[in-house]
């Protein structure tokens, strides 16, 4: 036999071997009936405790589902990964819908399932201030969220609540990149800073800033952070869709039955940067405020309470109604199961 025929054997039986060998483990794989959910996060944050507890204490896998997690970057970068199909499912702020379903999008996105109720940021100044009214901050300057999202908008929305003219009264700073805040007003940027966590606490560990005030305790509920997916991949999915909802439902009322501390031992995995101390203080503040949803129906008063908000910032586009952009069917199935 020519050598080089031998070799060209030798290596089709290498292959076949290594066909083999991959099937098996698919196959392996496979035996676990898990199927496979591609999410994208807007950001990683403890704000967001009830998805992890989700993925770490197995609710998930008790519903057969295996969940890949990747980071957005953002709530533009977050859509358009959901949109290319490069993620089935985008945990991102609700106002993101309704711009998509305001640009009559050729597939539409809906919201599914809530994952908190409340704006997840805090109000951080230079000095303690025991006796903090908002009309401290007037002829001041605060660094801000971005235009157009949510954050930004509920800082307005607080603001004109406490008699306070935003941009006006306050000169808010809205050029800083969304990672790089923390770091901008250690750096002397600002006299306060809109800031979540662990970003807010790590300053105050540091002493270099302090926590005096919420926006989520001061604006209300809200439908501020939900599940969205495209209209057709929930219309082809819904019992995965189900499970899925199922397992955030179970997480959320595990994460009020539990303490700070039993809930920093499940998240520290997904915060490998953040001491445990700093966890269990951030992870009590957004329990005490309630900022994770009880359950994982998106109710019609809150959302229209967001656009409200999002109108009076100037960004909202079209008051998109709630049964176009808010799909209730699977959440109340959940609840009805459960209950």
């Amino acid at each position: 036999m020519p050598v080089t025929t031998r070799h060209i054997l030798v290596s089709l039986l290498l292959i076949l071997c290594l066909t083999v060998t991959v099937a098996c483990t698919m196959t392996s794989n496979d035996s676990e009936g898990l199927e496979t959910l591609h999410i994208v996060e807007v950001t990683r944050s403890p704000f967001y405790a009830p998805q992890y507890i989700a993925i770490q204490e197995g609710f998930f896998k008790e519903e057969g589902i295996q969940i890949e997690l990747k980071g957005g970057s953002g709530g533009d970068k977050t859509m358009a990964t959901l949109l290319s199909g490069d993620a089935d499912i985008a945990l991102v702020g609700a106002e993101t819908a309704v711009y998509v379903t305001s640009r009559d999008a050729q597939n539409p996105v809906v919201g599914f399932a809530q994952m908190t109720q409340t704006d997840g940021s805090f109000l951080v100044s230079r000095k303690p201030n025991d006796h903090f009214k908002w009309s401290d901050l007037k002829g001041k300057t605060m660094l801000g969220q971005r235009k157009g999202g949510m954050p930004q908008m509920v800082n307005e929305y607080v603001q004109r609540k406490n008699g306070l003219k935003p941009h006006q009264d306050v000169h808010i700073i809205q050029k800083v990149d969304f990672d790089n805040l923390g770091s901008a007003f250690i750096s002397g940027t600002g006299d306060y800073a809109q800031l979540f966590e662990p970003v807010a606490s790590k300053i105050e560990q540091e002493g270099k800033g302090y926590v005096i005030a919420s926006f989520g305790e001061h604006s209300g509920k809200l439908p501020y952070t939900v599940y969205l997916t495209r209209k057709d991949f929930l219309q082809e999915n819904q019992d995965l869709l189900k499970g899925f909802t199922r397992a955030i439902y179970k997480a959320q009322q595990w994460a009020y039955a539990h303490s700070p501390q039993e809930i920093a031992n499940s998240l520290q995995s997904f915060f490998p940067d953040t001491d445990q101390e700093t966890l269990v203080k951030v992870l009590k503040r957004y329990q005490d405020q309630k900022s994770w949803a009880v359950d994982p129906f998106i109710h019609e008063k809150e959302y229209e309470k967001l656009l409200n908000i999002m109108n009076q910032a100037g960004e909202l586009p079209d008051r998109v109604p709630y049964k176009e952009v808010i799909h209730t069917k699977i959440a109340k199935e959940v609840l009805t199961e459960i209950h």
